[in-house]
């Protein structure tokens, strides 16, 4: 059995956050049944960095996000398309979209109407800033919350600031949000037999995320100290120049301080004033790290991650992205998994990164091509097959 096995989800989602969210409902065994435009569905289909997928409507972008699931187009502004919708809110566990607040009520399909055709039903509503408020209606991508959140103004340091992630970090973390929320709402409904709406903010999603630096900040009333690639929770603790590279150090711990003072070479630096406590070490960094660099420096990094880690200091290489998959301890974990995509041939997919003893997420089908599955859900309603050419003739479908 599969955990939500016999669970059905409408996804009207677009591009990113929603798609996230969803796809971790599907590899966790959910039927996902993407409802997307008749024309070219979910943009993300466009987008990517290989121009003959994006011709196909098969793009990186899309690809990466959109394993398990199941196409259906539909237009949700025709009469029949609506009458088709109806029919599969009614069959449905789950329906999640992230359009601007409002979208969903002009179509006709508010939460108040969906959960008259369909009581248990568990609506989603993802968007940048919430379905109410002051800046609920403004328009919103991954980089304007980035913006808005202050984690652009948190990130670099006083030569590069703002600075924003280096992916879309507040769509993915607003995607997994509502897959938790889903999942949330899902148990609650199992106890008590009633539906409910979610509403999820890409804005407040990110925020906790900053939990430390904004507790600092609303607690200790400490400004954000721009600090690069250094912690500011402890010291020595960030980024290290070596023979060959840079190097992650985390001596969080005085032992661990005072452990890497002897595997460097330089025991001494324990009982000097300047780094002797934690806080004195944190407040004369720019001292401290180029000593240790001095040392740091007259061996490779693979040398120091042994040496450092064998006396329990955490360390590791900083390496690249494409390194960073291939590397030993995410093959054994299976992180990426390899799929057939028809057409396209094998492409490695990220897998449920949760581990289940009893009912594992699985890979069992490639992204849909558009419109792959809109003869099989509509058959399931009663559609015949004349019924679904008269549909694609009128562009329903």
């Amino acid at each position: 059995m599969k955990l939500l096995e016999g669970i059905r989800v409408l996804d009207l989602t677009n591009v990113l956050s929603g798609p996230f969210s969803t796809l971790h409902l599907a590899l966790l065994g959910a039927e996902v049944i993407k409802i997307e435009n008749p024309k070219d569905g979910d943009l993300a289909r466009k987008l990517g960095n290989q121009p003959n997928l994006n011709k196909q409507l098969m793009g990186t972008s899309f690809l990466a996000q959109n394993a398990n699931k199941k196409s259906v187009t539909l237009d949700l502004k025709s009469p029949e398309g609506k009458e088709v919708f109806r029919k599969l809110v009614a069959t449905a566990d789950v329906v999640v979209e992230n359009f601007r607040p409002g979208v969903m009520n002009r179509l006709g399909f508010g939460y108040d109407v969906l959960r008259e055709i369909n009581p248990r039903i568990i609506f989603c509503a993802i968007s940048g800033f919430g379905q109410t408020g002051p800046d609920a209606f403004k328009p919103a991508y991954d980089q304007i919350i980035q913006g808005l959140s202050g984690v652009m103004a948190v990130n670099g340091d006083e030569r590069l600031n703002p600075l924003r992630c280096g992916f879309p970090v507040c769509d993915t973390v607003g995607g997994m949000n509502a897959a938790f929320a889903i999942m949330a709402a899902l148990y609650y409904r199992e106890r008590t037999g009633e539906g409910q709406m979610i509403d999820v903010a890409l804005l407040d999603s990110i925020m906790p995320l900053m939990g430390w630096v904004a507790a600092n900040l609303l607690i200790g009333h400490q400004q954000p100290v721009l600090m690069g690639n250094d912690n500011f929770t402890a010291a020595p603790s960030g980024t290290f120049a070596t023979a060959d590279g840079c190097v992650n150090i985390a001596a969080n711990q005085q032992k661990q301080w005072e452990d890497l003072t002897r595997a460097l070479g330089v025991p001494e630096l324990v009982e000097d004033p300047r780094f002797k406590e934690r806080d004195t070490r944190k407040a004369n960094r720019k001292l401290l790290t180029p000593l240790l660099e001095e040392k740091l420096r007259q061996h490779p990094t693979a040398h120091w991650v042994e040496v450092l880690n064998a006396v329990d200091v955490p360390t590791g290489a900083v390496i690249g992205l494409e390194e960073a998959l291939l590397q030993e301890q995410c093959k054994h974990r299976q992180t990426l998994q390899p799929l057939n995509v028809e057409g396209i041939g094998e492409i490695p997919f990220f897998s449920l990164t949760a581990k289940f003893s009893k009912t594992p997420g699985t890979l069992d089908a490639a992204p849909p091509r558009l419109s792959q599955h809109t003869g099989e859900i509509l058959g399931s309603l009663g559609y015949s097959a004349a019924d679904l050419q008269a549909l694609k003739e009128k562009g329903v479908v």
